[in-house]
């Protein structure tokens, strides 16, 4: 090989490394390169999720740290095969449709509950009453971390399904359903995208009981 090509093959080489540095993805916080598969931390005053490298992650997984106002998101996840709560316990809770997703907001001081639409995530009013039902009924929702966990419901086409997630696979779906939603039922292309996701949500779960006031990630 001569120098002339080797020195070609050197820059062609260093460019590709370069377009493949600028394609990854970086750290909100810190802009360093991050895998497709990272951490999140939420900024509580716009609920905004922040994509973060893992020291990022671990200098945020402290309470106190970022002034109370960022709180990195965990990974816990828990399908509730047990879950307690019936239509006449759903219809109390009023939600137009059947996927919702329920978290405690620390700035608005409540529960509020959402749901996933065309137009993006979408909030429900909630019952304070229905919602201290639904907890007494299942313990196990007195764990959830405030801001950063959610309660999961699928209930389409009568299915009983229910999670505890981490706010992002929420947000995930959310943004499945803005961008494959087609016409005014979705379409079979976004239900087949959100039976997968719900899935695969199933394979990374572990089962815990709805009577598990002590169960922690």
């Amino acid at each position: 090989m001569t120098a002339a090509v080797s020195s070609r093959l050197g820059r062609l080489a260093r460019r590709e490394l370069q377009e493949r540095t600028a394609a990854q993805e970086r750290c909100e916080l810190c802009s360093a390169p991050i895998p497709s598969e990272h951490r999140h931390v939420l900024d509580l005053r716009g609920r905004e999720l922040l994509c973060v490298c893992r020291a990022c992650a671990i200098l945020f997984d402290r309470p106190a740290a970022g002034g109370g106002q960022m709180r990195l998101v965990g990974d816990r996840r828990l399908r509730l095969e047990d879950f307690e709560l019936d239509d006449a316990m759903w219809a109390d809770l009023r939600l137009p449709v059947d996927l919702a997703f329920f978290f405690h907001s620390s700035p608005d001081e409540r529960v509020m509950a959402f749901y996933p639409s065309p137009m993006g995530p979408t909030e429900s009013l909630l019952a304070l009453e229905a919602w201290q039902q639904l907890e007494a009924a299942n313990p196990v929702l007195a764990t959830l971390a405030p801001d950063v966990e959610a309660l999961l419901v699928y209930r389409v086409r009568g299915a009983r399904r229910h999670w505890i997630v981490p706010i992002d696979d929420c947000y995930a779906l959310v943004g499945l359903i803005r961008t494959a939603w087609r016409g005014l039922t979705g379409g079979s292309e976004v239900w087949r995208q959100i039976a997968a996701a719900l899935d695969d949500l199933d394979q990374r779960s572990r089962t815990a009981s709805r009577l598990d006031a002590k169960e922690r990630g």
